[in-house]
């Protein structure tokens, strides 16, 4: 073997990149893995299946009658104590500044 004289002698390996002109320290390669992992992200939404148009129609009527049936189907005291609860909700919502 070559170099067998030398047992307590150790050399490295050059300094090269695989790709020439790109060196890198740590805080560059450590942003370009936090850049592709949010690239993964950020596309994860466009996959979705495409929506039936009959069943987002059906939903969106159920949706538009929805609170004036519930409404009608209950008693005064039941509609007062539904609206003095969503009241109290939006008073204890906190400001967003």
């Amino acid at each position: 073997m070559a170099g067998e004289g030398n047992r307590g002698y150790r050399q490295s390996m050059p300094d090269r990149s695989r790709t020439p002109g790109k060196k890198r320290d740590l805080n560059q390669r450590a942003f370009d893995i936090v850049q592709a992992i949010c690239d993964d992200e950020e596309k994860a939404p466009d996959e979705a299946p495409p929506k039936d148009p009959a069943a987002v129609a059906l939903g969106r009527r159920g949706g538009l009658k929805g609170g004036k049936a519930r409404a009608a189907k209950m008693t005064d005291e039941q509609r007062s104590a539904s609206a003095r609860n969503a009241a109290r909700a939006r008073w204890e919502k906190k400001p967003t500044s």
